[in-house]
């Protein structure tokens, strides 16, 4: 006849077995999961994000970096949003994100408290004009390249202009040369949005060519988020 406390210990060794089988298993499936998310979250939880005198209402699988995916105070937000859909990390999109496939781009956002009196484009004619060679050379959809000079101090870029009849023209600078060719987004443009709040864009160079519709869904998730309209928002 089998010993009963044997008995006891075997059973009682059977179940932490299976107890820590089942942690591994369940611990196997939390790190795989956050592997294959490589960071990203499909979490469309909304974050109410405070940077100075601006509350912005912003989707977790927005918000670039793990450690910002959180409601309260702010220096600084930064965001990536899949262009033209203007719409946060998914499973569907998981390619676009990990830049996978070209076929969809994705704009990289960050919003801060203003330093400078005017945006991008209200530099151009103090600042930039001064800076550039004339003429420039022709760009898709309307736009001018305009090189910079030496002394400019933004030796490797170049301006994009593009003209808008009655308003301050879209400006972007766009990385040259190597650089360029290694960045995922080598144009840059800042807008000015709601209370002393400024908001910058890197996006690929390729987009230039829809400038204007890009800078109006820029400027209309902005909005979104801050609870305007564009039109109040600039």
């Amino acid at each position: 006849m089998a010993d009963p406390r044997l008995m006891t210990r075997v059973f009682k060794g059977l179940v932490v077995l299976a107890l820590l089988s089942l942690a591994v298993t369940v611990a196997g499936r939390w790190f795989g999961e956050r592997i294959a998310m490589g960071g990203h979250t499909d979490d469309t939880a909304i974050q109410a994000v405070v940077i100075g005198d601006n509350l912005l209402a912003v989707p977790a699988n927005m918000i670039r970096f793990e450690q910002a995916r959180r409601s309260g105070d702010a220096d600084r937000l930064d965001l990536y949003v899949r262009y033209p859909q203007m719409e946060g990390y998914t499973n569907a999109s998981r390619d676009a994100f990990n830049h996978a496939t070209g076929s969809s781009p994705i704009l990289f956002l960050g919003f801060s408290e203003q330093m400078m009196s005017r945006d991008m484009s209200g530099r151009f004619g103090p600042i930039y004009s001064s800076l550039i060679a004339r003429p420039g050379q022709p760009g898709p959809g309307g736009i001018t390249f305009h090189e910079f000079s030496e002394k400019s101090g933004y030796l490797g870029e170049k301006l994009a202009v593009g003209e808008r009849p009655g308003r301050d023209p879209f400006v972007a600078r766009c990385l040259t040369g190597a650089a360029a060719e290694k960045s995922l987004a080598p144009c840059e443009r800042d807008i000015l949005v709601g209370q002393r709040l400024s908001l910058t864009y890197r996006f690929p160079q390729r987009l230039l060519g829809d400038w204007q519709a890009l800078d109006a869904a820029v400027e209309a998730l902005a909005a979104s988020m801050l609870g305007d309209t564009p039109a109040q928002a600039r």
